[in-house]
């Protein structure tokens, strides 16, 4: 930032110059325009401003310390905690109707989602969140799919799904994250049968998407009850399959005539795996993989019936000189296998999205814990609650209900971070009054110099529109005056 950018005041703070304001109060309008259209999803407008403050000291808190960071990011004073603490577990937050009316917002925020054959490409994962509180719901002992030799092999937290919007960022692309919910650890009755996928199932429903689209996930979801749920609703999955996977050849209605008893549905068993070993019937062809471009892949394309939907899937076996051999299906046969291999390739933006949601938003930095509940051991499982009273029952409830409201405010946090990134480059760059020293061109700022930007100008939103925006307003009349540093507002 040049000298003759900032104005100096006669109590010694310093303030952009109207240029540079009119940027900043653009990205904040922004920001409270996206807001405003998740109001349907609080039945009071207390609630709905919480929430508010809420997704903004997400936005720009500079520690991840679960509620009380908010409180110090925005200078509130410390007898707001306990609201702001309430309002996480309010039933005046209708959490469903707040999933899909964001989801919503996301498809129109962002102008250049991922398409293949005209339609979304929403992406699925699972995450453990570790957790040592011994009164916290829904905490379970799990065991880590990990390689990594710093990480434990069972941790105690939370089990977590969730579903992300693919969307194009300039030559790159992002994950826009929609909605995540603890799908294990609590068993409300003995005659529940539902399974993480039946969960993660519902959790897609919820967001109301009304448009076709392809669901990627890992292998984890190449089951039947998956594609039949999706194929119901017009959906396609796209994952990857195991090493093992099996499946068989089409057998002609025609064959062999007329005979008693069921049609034969299944031909020759074939295993997936097998169909690299034939060279000459692999075809090769240049794609952009995982941020690499024109990376030469190898690949052999077959449809075949499989057992758990028993009807035709197309299987792609692929090479590829980086990574090796992977077996991909999808249940779109109409779908080539360049554009089945490339989608599966963009899952990972899923992962690159949690990391961002972990360690610069917080959304999972939540520390409710409930005070009477039973302690838990150190190797707890399932919380089974079906012999618990209700009023216990109902308290666990709240409880959950409050750690969904608090991941779901920080989901919106990250997201709205994106939108400024990828809609409003410019934007950003302009505000940035700060120093990088690599700035990659096409590529749009990160999620942490979006928060930085944020956390630099949200001063001057305040200054400048505490008597007439009702976000400032709301906002300043709740700051600790006497302890005002960054925040110097004057009446």
């Amino acid at each position: 930032m040049e000298e003759g950018d900032l104005e100096s005041h006669a109590d010694g703070t310093t303030m952009s110059n109207p240029a540079k304001r009119h940027h900043h109060l653009e990205l904040w309008h922004s920001v409270w325009n996206a807001l405003l259209s998740l109001r349907d999803a609080f039945s009071r407008e207390r609630s709905f401003m919480w929430f508010a403050i809420a997704v903004v000291g997400m936005m720009v808190r500079a520690d991840l310390l679960g509620v009380s960071s908010i409180i110090r990011a925005l200078n509130l004073r410390p007898g707001f905690y306990e609201p702001l603490v309430k309002f996480f577990e309010s039933s005046a937050v209708k959490l469903d109707t707040l999933a899909a009316l964001w989801a919503s917002t996301v498809r129109r925020l962002f102008s250049n989602p991922v398409r293949f054959n005209g339609r979304l490409v929403l992406v699925g994962d699972g995450i453990k969140i570790p957790k040592s509180g011994r009164k916290m719901p829904a905490v379970k002992l799990m065991r880590q799919q990990s390689n990594h030799s710093t990480k434990p092999e069972y941790i105690m937290g939370h089990s977590l799904q969730a579903v992300a919007m693919l969307v194009n960022a300039d030559a790159s692309f992002s994950a826009v994250p929609l909605a995540a919910r603890i799908h294990e650890g609590v068993v409300w009755t003995n005659r529940d049968r539902r399974t993480v996928l039946d969960k993660m199932l519902r959790l897609i429903e919820t967001l109301a998407i009304n448009e076709p689209f392809y669901f990627v996930a890992d292998a984890y979801y190449a089951a039947g009850k998956m594609i039949n749920g999706l194929l119901k609703r017009g959906n396609h999955l796209v994952t990857r399959v195991k090493s093992n996977a099996v499946a068989y050849l089409p057998v002609d209605p025609t064959e062999g005539g007329r005979k008693r008893g069921r049609p034969k549905r299944y031909g020759e068993k074939i295993a997936i795996r097998s169909l690299l070993r034939n060279f000459k019937s692999l075809q090769n062809v240049r794609l952009n993989l995982y941020g690499e471009k024109s990376v030469e892949v190898f690949y052999c394309t077959r449809d075949l019936m499989w057992r758990p939907v028993g009807r035709l899937v197309r299987f792609v076996a692929v090479i590829c000189p980086n990574r090796g051999e992977i077996l991909l299906m999808s249940t779109d046969l109409t779908q080539s296998a360049e554009d089945i291999i490339a989608v599966y390739s963009l899952r990972f933006k899923i992962e690159h999205m949690f990391k961002q949601a972990v360690r610069v938003i917080g959304a999972f930095s939540y520390h409710f814990w409930m005070k009477k509940m039973k302690r838990l051991g150190s190797s707890e499982g399932n919380q089974y609650l079906h012999r618990d009273p209700d009023e216990y029952r109902k308290k666990v409830r709240s409880k959950i209900h409050a750690y969904h409201v608090f991941i779901q405010t920080g989901i919106i946090a990250q997201g709205l971070l994106q939108y400024l990134s990828v809609e409003m480059p410019e934007l950003v760059w302009n505000s940035f009054g700060s120093w990088l020293r690599t700035i990659r061109p096409g590529i749009p700022p990160s999620e942490l110099i979006v928060g930085n930007v944020m956390r630099q100008t949200i001063a001057d939103f305040l200054l400048s529109s505490a008597k007439c925006h009702p976000l400032a307003k709301f906002i300043a009349k709740r700051q600790d005056v006497d302890k005002l540093r960054l925040f110097r507002l004057v009446s």
